[in-house]
């Protein structure tokens, strides 16, 4: 259906040329999915983008892509308007910048209709109506009439794949289509593109950087790093023979939803490359275990294996690996986690650093532009009560909207509701004053979800983590404790005076959680730490995150909607549904026997980066008592 050959492309920067993507190949099938994984700037959106012919002017393309026999790459933009959004549908990243605000659905979805088809506007919104059906969206009819910001994440995200299937496309682009949804959202949205793609007969091509919905969906896989493929073969073979050292520590860098974590994840360490002014090496070599003086001689390029499958990988030293192993020896060793302090010692007797009762927030529904009344409330959390112990991880988990991080919020300002109580360190946060409530915070820290807008990009790194040490009244040396601060989540003291955006995303969340651990708090509250980050520099920080946890005795109060990393990292888990905890044990426990059908549900729903585990699971799906009754 498509056929891609030497696709190179090139943006114009102050400092140098940027070449984004160098050397892609692969050919795309009827009926097939490829899936392009890699990290962040790895080339997979430009090489999409540059297929649909939606660079900018200034971008150098060059190369071939072939789709029916014609060349898409020297054609004009009128050409391709009338190629885009009918013979090739698109599926972007994120649904309601997607989407224009001021139309209507309906209104959109006939646009797309009739700019390819003589058709009636009666005939367009019909089967307007047929495709919002199609992709599961209720009572299509009666919401053709909504707008794009009265909808869901996961129903704009069904929108924008039934506009990209308008016209029956014969090839179909997902550029990370689930990246910003929740688990079960993400399951049913690629149940959606399955059937898409089943009603339509395309080729898909589905970039992701989640290994898990690789192994759920792809037939075949390109893995990208530094603007080029180093391996292409079926995703079977990806999986369970991968060949590029790359691949290999990807690969290990994935927790499994599926399986109890009793070691640390392999990680790779290091940066991903600037693609500026490249050296003639092979990219990954810097970052590789196993790289040797020959690899810096030259990019090795793409060489077919031996085999009953097409494989291809591009690794000077792909001959000396088998099973994942150089020599019987794994390529990335387990890192060795510190001994645990509080080994030994059992729960109970453990010191309770955080006890919540009967936690309540509610917030009012108004109604009114100039006369504001009150016509409801909304009750974000309901009673939650729960402890935490020294040493120990405790992870709150659910969909968006639960209450998890409600819950975190009003746990951090420390001034409970008349009938709640907030415990922090023995100390009774309803007693305190200002001062006292302001001492307190010593005790309890926060790392939030985005590391780039939750640090002050006009301060260095040496008055980011020097700020609490002020605001709180530290007495000792603060530049001493600066520095160990950095030793201590794995920075290099030289970067001191450098500002955030010198900084990778995992280091910069490194610098968030050295804030967090300033004044030696008892309790640091983790809000998505790591679901802005790479799934291989994600891997680092939460092996930090393990070995603080042992080496000080922290406790951790958790919330992630990747339940993977949870049970990777907590020791108990709560499962959180419209502001309740649904189901609260150990965590093994919880994900191994879960026991509420909504816990069953969100479980199933988590995609294991196995093809064959993947593909053989069934999917569990919850409906409320009270939706039963209706």
């Amino acid at each position: 259906m498509l056929s891609v050959r030497d696709l190179n492309v090139s943006f114009p920067s102050e400092a140098g040329v940027v070449s984004a993507v160098r050397g892609v190949d692969f050919d795309l099938y009827r009926g097939r999915t490829l899936g392009i994984v890699g990290e962040s700037g790895s080339g997979k959106s430009v090489t999409s983008m540059a297929i649909m012919g939606l660079l900018p002017e200034y971008a150098k393309v060059t190369g071939s892509v072939m789709y029916g026999g014609e060349e898409l790459l020297t054609k004009t933009d009128r050409q391709m308007s009338k190629i885009r959004g009918n013979e090739i549908g698109m599926i972007f990243q994120d649904p309601l910048s997607a989407r224009t605000p001021v139309y209507d659905i309906g209104t959109q979805l006939v646009e797309a209709l009739q700019a390819h088809n003589n058709i009636s506007k009666k005939a367009a919104l019909s089967r307007a109506a047929e495709l919002l059906d199609l992709v599961g969206i209720p009572e299509p009819q009666k919401r053709l009439k909504s707008f794009p910001h009265e909808f869901s994440g996961g129903m704009r995200q069904r929108v924008v794949i039934a506009i990209a299937i308008a016209n029956n496309p014969k090839v179909l682009i997902a550029d990370e289509p689930t990246t910003a949804l929740d688990v079960t959202i993400q399951a049913q949205i690629l149940d959606v593109i399955k059937v898409a793609q089943r009603e339509t007969g395309a080729a898909c091509i589905m970039i992701t950087h989640d290994m898990g919905v690789v192994a759920g969906t792809a037939d075949d896989v390109l893995v990208m790093y530094g603007g080029r493929p180093v391996e292409k073969t079926d995703v079977h073979t990806l999986f369970h023979q991968p060949q590029m050292p790359y691949s290999i520590g990807l690969l290990g860098s994935t927790p499994r939803v599926d399986q109890p974590s009793t070691e640390p994840l392999t990680y790779i360490e290091g940066t991903p490359p600037k693609l500026v002014n490249m050296q003639p090496r092979c990219q990954f070599a810097p970052r590789c275990p196993i790289a040797i003086e020959q690899c810096l001689d030259g990019e090795p390029p793409m060489v077919p294996l031996s085999g009953h499958v097409p494989h291809e990988v591009a690794c000077i030293r792909h001959a000396e690996i088998h099973d994942g192993k150089l020599n019987g020896k794994p390529l990335y060793p387990t890192p060795k986690l510190p001994d645990d302090s509080l080994a030994g010692v059992p729960r109970d007797q453990r010191e309770v650093t955080l006890e919540v009762e009967n936690l309540n927030k509610e917030f009012p529904l108004t109604k009114g532009s100039l006369v504001k009344r009150r016509v409801g409330t909304v009750h974000a959390v309901k009673d939650v009560s729960f402890n935490l112990r020294a040493g120990e991880c405790m992870a709150i988990v659910g969909e968006s909207g639960s209450g998890k991080t409600t819950t975190l919020l009003e746990i951090m300002n420390l001034d409970p509701a008349p009938d709640s109580r907030i415990v922090i360190c023995g100390e009774d946060a309803s007693k305190f004053t200002t001062a006292t409530r302001q001492k307190a915070r010593r005790n309890i820290q926060m790392v939030f979800q985005d590391p780039m807008s939750s640090l002050n990009p006009r301060m260095t790194v040496k008055e980011i983590i020097r700020e609490p040490l002020d605001a709180l009244g530290y007495e000792g040396d603060k530049d001493a404790r600066v520095t160990e601060l950095m030793r201590t989540v794995g920075l290099d003291e030289s970067q001191i005076d450098r500002f955030p955006g010198h900084f990778s995303g995992g280091q910069r969340q490194r610098i968030g959680l050295a804030r967090a651990l300033a004044t030696n708090p008892a309790v640091i509250v983790l809000d998505e730490p790591v679901s802005a980050l790479d799934v291989s520099i994600q891997a680092g920080v939460i092996n930090l995150l393990e070995s603080l946890k042992r080496e000080l005795g922290l406790s951790y109060l958790f919330v992630a909607h990747d339940l993977s990393v949870v049970r990777h990292l907590s020791d108990r888990v709560a499962v959180m549904y419209k502001g309740d905890f649904v189901e609260f044990g150990e965590s093994d426990a919880v994900f191994d026997n879960p026991q509420h059908p909504y816990t069953q549900a969100l479980l199933s729903a988590i995609p294991i980066p196995d093809p064959d585990a993947e593909r053989n699971r069934t999917r569990v799906k919850y409906e409320p008592v009270e939706n039963k009754s209706k």
